[in-house]
């Protein structure tokens, strides 16, 4: 007698409803991650924007520059690619003070860390936010 070999019907089910499973577990968690990534490149860049503020402080005596605020600071995280926040001045800068702001865009829109934001004296906040300054930052 011939005897068939290969898989019966529900082996085969069975494994793709095991493959599902994994795929259901892993795939939010790794999504998770890519956003994480996002979130400390913005971070990167804000401290970065802020950074060259003070460096214009430093050699001008004002944040301004012609009464606007200097543009030495990037305007877009990340610099090439598709863009995940725009960073932009919040509010009215003055000779002393500034308060830049991250706005999510593209594919960090609608994330729950919301939009980034920091002024002249380092204070880090969020703005549209569900998690903590805590777990963002």
């Amino acid at each position: 007698m011939s005897r068939m070999k290969g898989f019966t019907l529900i082996e085969m089910m069975v494994a793709v409803a095991i493959i599902g499973i994994l795929a259901a577990i892993a795939l939010p968690s790794y999504r998770e991650y890519v956003n994480q990534s996002k979130r400390a490149e913005v971070q990167a860049a804000l401290l970065e924007a802020a950074q060259a503020l003070e460096r214009n402080y430093s050699v001008n005596g004002t944040y301004l520059n012609g009464g606007a605020l200097a543009a030495v600071f990037p305007t877009r995280a990340p610099a090439s690619g598709t863009a995940n926040y725009t960073i932009a001045v919040e509010g009215t800068p003055t000779s002393s003070t500034f308060v830049l702001k991250a706005t999510r865009t593209g594919s960090m829109g609608s994330d729950a860390c919301g939009d980034y934001l920091i002024d002249q004296a380092g204070t880090r906040s969020l703005s549209g936010a569900s998690k903590s300054v805590a777990e963002c930052w």
